[in-house]
């Protein structure tokens, strides 16, 4: 279990904001982060890492305490049991893939692991080569596996996947699945897409300026009403336009394209940008726009 109860302060280009984390996370979760940007969720990661130091509060992981204002302990990153995928990959650039991760290693046991995590990320063809021949998928995989290579209590994952195309990122987060059910290790993931926290997260953490406001499972934010149509997807409302008497809405879908007609009425609480659900019901298209 981890306890987290922290102060910060923080200059956003809002101005000044008393950011106020409350968050308990359970042993082997995978839980998303999930808000606008700017609302926080990347500070909370670092301060869990040690890489910024909140004003007060504590940090307690499986009874350990990592950070606590009141008794001074600070424990500094390299103490603290993390693995860390950056957005930028942070890979060495003369290293290959397989120096990378041996790098990370703090011991003969977890050299000897090396392996067996290229194997689990589907690099054993390429573990000789250096990160400026990898495409941008491969990169993450190589920063996700010498992320594992310690055997982290906890990993934390920073918008890894934002710098994708559709394909590459839809078979990723494929992998971070696969990849966590396997580990089982605690999994905290900064996002603010949608479809990647539905499909990855068993909880999320609605983040809004720089304080957790609920925590809950994702379907659960995200359909505040409930639906008895027997499919629902997640879509990102592209056009709206008119067809008299109907209107035509388009959505992105994944990376697949679905045209819908509603009445006049149903499409007008629909904003282009904006997540809708579509369901369906006996075969008729039902779109509720995402809060």
């Amino acid at each position: 279990m981890i306890l987290i109860h922290l102060k910060k302060h923080l200059d956003t280009a809002e101005g000044a904001l008393e950011a106020h984390y409350e968050l308990s996370i359970n042993d082997g979760e995978f839980l998303t982060l999930f808000g606008s940007s700017g609302a926080g969720k990347t500070t909370l990661l670092r301060l869990i890492a040690g890489l910024e130091q909140p004003n007060s509060g504590k940090i307690e992981v499986d009874g350990e305490v990592w950070f606590d204002s009141e008794r001074r302990i600070n424990l500094p990153p390299q103490k603290r049991s993390i693995g860390f995928v950056f957005q930028d990959y942070a890979l060495f650039p003369t290293m290959s893939v397989r120096e990378n991760l041996l790098f990370a290693a703090e011991n003969a046991e977890q050299r000897k692991g090396v392996e067996e995590l290229i194997e689990l990320v589907e690099l054993s063809q390429l573990a000789e080569r250096r990160p400026d021949t990898l495409s941008g998928g491969q990169k993450q995989r190589v920063a996700l596996a010498r992320a594992l290579v310690r055997h982290p209590k906890i990993l934390l994952l920073d918008e890894p996947l934002s710098a994708l195309d559709p394909a590459m990122r839809a078979k990723l987060q494929n992998e971070l699945t696969r990849i966590h059910s396997r580990l089982g290790v605690t999994t905290l993931l900064v996002s603010h897409d949608i479809a990647e926290t539905v499909k990855l997260s068993d909880r999320l953490a609605s983040v809004v300026s720089g304080r957790i406001e609920r925590v809950c499972p994702p379907m659960e934010f995200f359909s505040p009403q409930t639906l008895s149509g027997k499919l629902q997807l997640i879509g990102e409302v592209l056009k709206i336009e008119e067809d008299f008497p109907a209107v035509i809405v388009t959505l992105l879908v994944g990376s697949s394209i679905v045209r819908t007609v509603l009445s006049a009425t149903e499409a007008s609480e629909l904003r282009m940008g904006e997540h809708a659900i579509i369901s369906t019901k006996a075969f008729n298209p039902i779109l509720i726009p995402l809060p």
